[in-house]
């Protein structure tokens, strides 16, 4: 019994070191002397203990946070800018072999990327158009995070930091807008209310009688405000005979 305990303990001991699990989301690069012999996983891999050794890859869409990056404009104004970044590794023997550290890497790239892009586009632009902004950036850090194995989905800008005068400059600008829009509607609106007054001239012209008809109705709005007023309907017929100069309009088809 104790003539096999130290063959059972080296067993035991190259078991624990040659078997090895990977999870589904995991791949393991294989070093066999120090040379690459390609990715293993997910499951369980069998590994030559001192030969073989086996770095894990995690697949999973990781998030990189960029920090706050101070940004000068295209038109000269400072803003701070920071930015979400998420990613994949999608070949994990590139990511070992080419690239010491890809995460610290791709956060590196992420900052000078979110920097120049940033500056290259105005204040508005940045503001009113992050789609485009978002899309210019990832495609660069797409472009250059290939050769890693590396695929970048998605970039977003989270926060833009603007100076306490750029904010009450806008503030202000914003304002005069609403009071130019509400100008022009006010004009718009009398023009129209123009326009109608006068095509109703031309009604009330051609048909005098629509005049006495809009006489009443105005009568009866006077009469509907006030119950203690007494409204008496005088003829505009009589209004031509106490004044001259009053004229009521012609009917063109009698004439």
């Amino acid at each position: 019994m104790y003539t096999y305990l130290p063959i059972i303990v080296l067993l035991v001991a190259f078991l624990a070191a040659a078997l090895k699990v990977l999870n589904e989301y995991e791949r393991g690069v294989i070093f066999r002397l120090g040379r690459v012999i390609g990715q293993k996983g997910p499951g369980l891999i069998i590994l030559i203990p001192v030969i073989d050794r086996m770095v894990k890859v995690s697949l999973r869409i990781l998030t990189l946070d960029v920090p706050n990056q101070d940004v000068i404009t295209k038109d000269n104004v400072s803003v701070s800018v920071n930015a979400v970044v998420y990613f994949r590794v999608v070949d994990p023997v590139k990511a070992i072999l080419e690239i010491e550290d890809y995460m610290f890497a791709t956060s590196q790239l992420a900052q000078t990327t979110l920097r120049s892009v940033c500056g290259g586009v105005e204040l508005d632009d940045l503001l009113s158009h992050r789609d485009k902004v978002n899309d210019q950036i990832q495609s660069i850090l797409d472009e250059h995070t290939d050769p890693w194995g590396i695929k970048v989905s998605t970039v977003e800008l989270k926060y833009i930091d603007l100076p306490q005068e750029m904010q009450r400059a806008m503030a202000k600008q914003a304002e005069a807008e609403r009071e130019r829009r509400a100008k022009v509607i006010g004009a718009e609106g009398e023009y129209q209310a123009a326009a109608k007054l006068t095509e109703a001239a031309k009604i009330i012209s051609a048909h005098p009688e629509a005049l006495q008809l809009r006489y009443l109705q105005t009568m009866r709005e006077m009469s509907a405000e006030s119950k203690t007023s007494t409204i008496i309907p005088v003829p505009l017929d009589f209004i031509k005979m106490l004044n001259p100069n009053f004229v009521l309009p012609k009917d063109p088809e009698k004439t």
